[in-house]
């Protein structure tokens, strides 16, 4: 049969179910208990009447005898249908089994019980309609073309339970981080989405129209300058956690629109922010998955470090180390050689896109991002965890610069896995100084830059007005994805795919 002839004979059912003057959509279902709650609690419940409500998953009917299976968020349980004469005409028993299917949405009112065969069953003369389904789920088999699962979502998460468990945990993490900020003396403010001016990260934007002002917007990036903002009104723990959009490829680690948290606290700098996240990404962890060690992309990862605190690792050093670069005095030519080296021994080599990609971005990149893709290089084979810390200026241009190195910011990142989980420095609160790198970076965007930030006058405003010294960290949910080991549209309820 087709999807069509399937869809067909359930329309024919509706039909019958309405003409019976039963309502196939009721508004209301009397459920009192949850499916689990029978399971786990039979010893409590046996004997008692309970009225549960779910999807049903099977059907076997044996004349006047019938077993049901229904499924809600916690869980599934049999139900034990014997046939019986019904004062109430609007249920569904035995005789009327025939117009009831798999995928329906049920209600059973009966006693805790067990089977002849000891499966733990509710007892019920009949069942209640609450949602008739129209079209069949697929087998577990017939559903695993990647597109088509993230094109009906909604039938993945039937189909495939771990996918709604795992967005269970993905909310989770982000109550754990809310949770971990709130107990620290943080305050939670929802700062704008859009904006005048967008900044806080090298990224590309999306523009959207607001025909209330007749003005154009972009989507945020970031939630950095608004939070900042806040500092210099008066508060001094604030961070948000919402959505955040950049104009860029979707790929393993990255998705243009994801859930991104960001915290600023006054009077701290680096170090504290070092001390205090680290303690940060344990705590969610823990709530999380209720462990600290994990296998992910590759990497044996153990967030205790042995009950050790997290190596900290200068940015200079690596690359000095690795490939010899001198990140204060580079050589342009020296890190487009190494990257084209680098590239002849990757997987990519004879993908002649990735080639043409590489020279586009050797040729049109600055040097302060060639020197970024050299150390990405390091980091896709660091197991971690380490804090990488001091960029150099050129990379950061909205953090403070280092007491003793004028060269070096106090910036931090935890590398884990290969990635780098969170990004972190203590902010730059010196107006003429950020205004002077908010120059430099609109003269780069100015040249064909697309990522380099925007100059941003009323946050240099704001500055003049003064801002206390501060630290500030922002990390987005791939180290969600990371750690729960999937990838980035696995990992979301609803990816984004081309429409179709």
């Amino acid at each position: 049969m087709t999807l069509d002839d399937y869809r067909n004979e359930r329309l024919r059912k509706l039909e019958e179910i309405r003409a019976l003057g039963i309502d196939p959509y009721p508004a209301k279902s009397f459920r009192d208990t949850p499916v689990s709650a029978v399971v786990e609690n039979f010893s409590e419940l046996e004997g008692k009447t309970v009225t549960i409500a779910g999807r049903l998953t099977a059907i076997r009917s044996f004349g006047k005898l019938a077993f049901l299976r229904i499924r809600d968020a916690s869980g599934e349980v049999q139900i034990f249908l014997a046939q019986k004469d019904l004062e109430n005409k609007t249920l569904f028993n035995t005789e009327r089994l025939k117009l009831l299917d798999t995928g329906d949405f049920i209600e059973a009112t009966g006693t805790v019980g067990k089977s002849s065969t000891g499966e733990i069953s509710v007892f019920a003369p009949a069942v209640r309609l609450l949602g008739k389904s129209l079209r069949p789920l697929p087998g577990r088999d017939g559903f695993s073309n990647k597109e088509e699962r993230f094109r009906r979502r909604y039938v993945d998460m039937n189909v495939n339970p771990e996918v709604r468990e795992r967005l269970v945990r993905r909310s989770k993490f982000w109550q754990a981080t809310r949770q971990f900020m709130l107990g620290h003396g943080f305050v939670e403010i929802n700062v704008p989405v859009l904006e005048h001016t967008t900044g806080g990260a090298d990224a590309n934007p999306f523009v959207t129209h607001m025909d209330a002002l007749d003005e154009d917007f972009y989507l945020r990036i970031s939630h950095e300058l608004p939070l900042k903002r806040l500092l210099g009104g008066g508060f001094e723990k604030v961070f948000d956690i919402g959505p955040r959009f950049r104009n860029e490829g979707i790929d393993d680690e990255h998705l243009p629109e994801h859930i991104a948290f960001e915290s600023y606290a006054a009077y701290e700098n680096y170090e504290d922010g070092m001390a205090l996240y680290e303690e940060m990404i344990k705590y969610v962890a823990r709530e999380t998955w209720g462990t600290l060690q994990f296998h992910v992309s590759g990497f044996d990862i153990d967030l205790d470090n042995g009950g050790q605190p997290w190596s900290r690792i200068k940015y200079a050093d690596l690359l000095r180390d690795k490939f010899n670069v001198d990140v204060f005095h580079p050589d342009r030519t020296q890190l487009c050689q190494i990257l084209r080296d680098e590239f002849a021994k990757s997987e990519d080599k004879n993908d002649s896109a990735a080639k043409k990609s590489l020279e586009h971005t050797l040729e049109t990149a600055s040097t302060a991002h060639l020197i970024d893709h050299v150390w990405k290089l390091i980091r896709k084979t660091s197991a971690g965890p380490y804090w990488l810390i001091e960029e150099p200026l050129e990379l950061s241009p909205l953090a403070k610069k280092h007491a003793e190195n004028p060269l070096v910011t106090e910036r931090f990142h935890p590398i884990i896995a290969g990635t780098e989980m969170g990004n972190g420095f203590s902010e730059l609160n010196d107006p003429l100084d950020q205004l002077a790198r908010f120059q430099a970076q609109q003269a780069a965007r100015d040249a064909g830059d697309s990522e380099a930030m925007m100059l941003d006058t009323d946050f240099v405003e704001m500055l003049e007005y003064g801002m206390p010294p501060a630290c500030g960290w922002g990390n987005s949910e791939r180290n969600f994805w990371l750690l729960e080991g999937v990838s980035g549209r696995e990992a979301v309820p609803f990816p984004l795919i081309k429409s179709k």
